[in-house]
């Protein structure tokens, strides 16, 4: 439970449904998520609450590597929303710090996000890398985007942060 009230808990099927009206309500920010898609992956997300309301929500996909061995594979955290009247109050902060000790036990060397918020993630740790370092992402999920035509014009930053230093 955090100072303001808010607390940070594993979602149930119950919160599809907001988590998908929260994504939703960001279509400058991020990419839309199928209803169905947040159902078939609700053990990936985590919510945050307050008073019994959701404001927020994150989620994180486990990167496909072909040939990649155990520290190799990558992680990415998707999906980060939180409603407009908790920003500023270390909601994203908090959901974001509970993605990472839900990924530390899969023993991945770095965690990745594409973002249009780099300072906000700086702040927590990630570094800016090159795009042409992430091309198992690329190759997975930007490919397909609909918002833009090439994923090395895409005006979201690419961010690791690297779980080696942390300890992770």
């Amino acid at each position: 439970m955090m100072k303001s009230g808010i607390s940070i808990r594993p979602a149930e099927f119950r919160d599809a449904q907001k988590i998908f009206d929260t994504i939703k309500s960001f279509p400058e920010e991020l990419l839309p998520r199928a209803i169905s898609g947040i159902v078939q992956n609700i053990d990936r997300f985590l919510v945050a609450e307050c008073g019994g309301e959701l404001v927020g929500g994150v989620s994180w996909q486990i990167m496909p590597e072909i040939g990649a061995s155990g520290r190799d594979h990558a992680v990415e955290i998707v999906s980060l929303a939180v409603t407009k009247p908790f920003h500023g109050r270390g909601v994203g902060r908090a959901l974001v710090a509970a993605a990472i000790e839900r990924i530390r036990p899969l023993h991945t060397s770095q965690i990745l996000v594409l973002t249009f918020t780099p300072d906000f993630f700086r702040r927590l740790g990630f570094r800016e890398v090159p795009k042409t370092t992430i091309m198992h992402k690329i190759y997975a999920g930007c490919i397909n985007c609909t918002k833009y035509d090439s994923p090395f014009t895409c005006p979201e930053v690419a961010m690791v942060y690297d779980m080696e230093k942390d300890g992770g």
